[in-house]
């Protein structure tokens, strides 16, 4: 241990020997009106014919980030709030985009969907992926149901892992190390032999962590909940043909550690395990005027938590996802995106208070659609519909009618209206406090913004205005009597904000600025308006500056201003409601290029050491850091 943390000084030493050095060199900009992304439509287009926010986080800003968690990173993006990303390790936190409750965006890995068929609301625990192994992410906000189905009301947010690239197997390895003795290596292989590409990565995280829970007498000796994880990532692809490409992924993550009892309180026995396993195959036939594509899927979630003075649990779950998407040319002006995919779900849970059966406990949806896009001059439009039909609850059909404009080769005018659904998960139907009387929550959602290059690859501004009217929202009924609750239908949400990002990129300094403003009423089932929003912010803005001080040194300054929230006490009963306060964060990114093989990095993380509450009853980190060294093997 003491060699590992030599080696992590030794790496902020020469970081430090480095702010010596003051040239400059350009950076690519993450929003670029003429880069081409692929999920806001399901085909590869670029940002300015299409009228959807759609933010990258590039593989530079990745690497930028070498010594953050995924959720700590996709917390810097506007309108995203990752609460409980600051918790101890391994902690599961929650994302919120635009507002939505969990769940309500749908997470995709190469393209195929992720969901948790185990979880209370089919969320996926975004902790399961190390950051090392992901090459970029594409975000898309507003509602996706049109083409990517049940699950995308708020967004869609796709994970590109690794992929191999040039000819011949190059490799690497990266050692670091930081506060909470937590140490990580990662070792990775890729490049193409031939026609065949390979892309491997592994690590191996250990860290003995903090209390999770809150201590609010300090002498009640509560343990440190640890974290351990191994996370393996395998792409294969192989060029049949010209025309003909197959590929087949496997992303698996291990992960075992310590939890509290809950809010306030210890457990010294209470520990888990959980598996995330993901095996995907496809194939792309490249045709004259598009493309076909044809993906399997098998994702499976095992999750284990054992007590050992009194209880245990453990649960399955299991989604098999087949697709196939279509991509075509009709004419110069008109290109058609048309798919057709079936997702079965099951689960099984067995436990000392809960027990649900996969003969039971399934479901399944099969759905066709086709998005119409048509582009003359200035004028573009996405016209899309898709018909669902789930074993459950019968048809279900979403709509999306999106134009927009490009003028003066700078300026993006958009809006959307687009209808979303999100169908109960197979807990809230089957656990004890199910209802299999529960109807899907369907959503109306309406946007309207712009994306301005002020100038041309250098300065860009943009704002988008949203509403969502969500009906038949699920929550949870207290009962007098055994199982003393029961999920119900019946209430009605609606939620509205803006985002606005202002972002310059010039001379070897990227800089951007952001505000987010999100609101929302819930009207319960006696018609009493409450605002909802727990644990997420009206309020959030920003400043992420990077700049390369010199070829082989850059650094980079992130500050989020997280607004008031609310919480629910439930050490009370009934549980009574908590404005939790605001709080700021500054974190700084430290990158030595020492050679051609070998780079070091440093994250320092809460600068300042804010004193902050995430969630009620658990605790935050102070200042920490990550810091390490990669070497590249030619």
């Amino acid at each position: 241990m003491k060699k590992k943390f030599i080696l992590v000084a030794a790496g902020l030493g020469l970081a430090q020997l480095a702010l010596l050095s003051t040239a400059a060199q350009a950076q690519d900009t993450t929003r670029v009106l003429n880069n081409v992304v692929v999920t806001a439509t399901r085909s590869p287009k670029k940002l300015q014919d299409i009228g959807r926010v759609v933010t990258v986080i590039t593989a530079a800003d990745i690497s930028h980030a070498q010594g953050k968690s995924l959720p700590e990173l996709l917390n810097t993006i506007p309108g995203i709030t990752f609460s409980g990303a600051e918790n101890a390790p391994g902690i599961s936190s929650s994302l919120y985009l635009r507002g939505a409750s969990t769940g309500n965006t749908l997470i995709l890995i190469d393209g195929f969907p992720v969901n948790n068929a185990s979880a209370i609301d089919g969320s996926y625990d975004l902790n399961a992926f190390s950051l090392d192994q992901i090459d970029h992410i594409e975000i898309l906000k507003g509602s996706g149901s049109t083409l990517y189905g049940s699950d995308a009301v708020a967004g869609v947010i796709n994970i590109i892992t690794k992929q191999a690239k040039g000819q011949g197997l190059k490799s690497n390895v990266q050692l670091s190390g930081g506060t909470y003795n937590t140490f990580k290596e990662a070792v990775g292989v890729n490049g193409k032999l031939n026609n065949t590409g390979i892309a491997v990565n592994f690590s191996n995280t250990d860290s003995k962590g903090f209390s999770a829970a809150t201590d609010t007498t300090g002498t009640a000796g509560f343990k440190k909940d640890g974290f351990h994880q191994r996370a393996l990532s395998i792409n294969l692809n192989q060029q049949v043909s010209q025309k003909l490409m197959i590929n087949g992924n496997l992303q698996t993550t291990y992960n075992k550690g310590n939890l509290p009892y809950g809010a306030y309180t210890d457990d010294k026995n209470y520990t888990y395990n959980n598996t995330f396993l993901l095996g995907g195959l496809g194939a792309k036939l490249q045709l004259d005027k598009g493309s076909l594509l044809v993906n399997i899927s098998q994702n499976n979630v095992n999750n284990n938590y054992t007590d050992y003075s009194f209880s245990y649990e453990k649960n399955t779950g299991h989604i098999t996802n087949a697709e196939a998407v279509f991509n075509y040319s009709l004419a110069k002006e008109f290109d058609i995106t048309s798919g057709a995919d079936f997702k079965y779900s099951s689960t099984n849970q067995y436990g000392t208070y809960d027990t649900i059966r996969s003969n039971i406990a399934h479901n399944s949806i099969g759905s066709v659609y086709t998005s119409l896009f048509y582009k003359a001059g200035i004028f573009h439009m996405e016209l899309g519909g898709r018909y669902n039909n789930d074993s459950k609850y019968g048809d279900k059909f979403t709509y999306t009618v999106n134009p927009s404009l490009y003028l003066a080769d700078q300026l993006k005018v958009f809006g959307t209206i687009a209808s979303a659904y999100k169908s109960p998960s197979l807990y809230q139907l089957f656990s004890p406090y199910g209802n299999t009387g529960l109807k899907p929550e369907t959503t109306t959602s309406y946007e309207a913004g712009f994306d301005w290059e002020i100038i041309k690859n250098t300065l860009s501004f943009n704002t988008v205005f949203f509403k969502y009217n969500t009906s038949d929202v699920i929550y949870f009924k207290g009962l007098a009597v055994s199982p003393y609750g029961i999920y119900e239908n019946g209430e009605r949400q609606k939620d509205k904000g803006f985002e606005s990002e202002l972002k310059y990129n010039s001379d070897g300094l990227t800089a951007s600025a952001y505000a987010a403003y999100i609101t929302g009423t819930l009207t319960d089932e006696n018609g009493v308006n409450t605002g909802n929003l727990y644990r997420r912010p009206r309020n959030t803005y920003g400043i992420n500056v990077y700049y390369q001080f010199v070829k082989s040194f850059s650094a980079g300054i992130n500050y989020k201003y997280t607004g008031d929230r609310t919480d629910e006490n439930f050490a009370n009963f009934p549980a009574t409601i908590v404005t939790l306060k605001h709080y700021n964060l500054v974190d700084a990114h430290l990158q030595y290029q020492a050679c051609k093989q070998i780079s070091l990095f440093a994250d320092l993380k809460n600068l300042f050491d804010a004193k902050y509450t995430d969630w009620l009853g658990y605790n935050t980190r102070g200042f920490n850091f990550m810091a390490g060294i990669k070497y590249q093997i030619n």
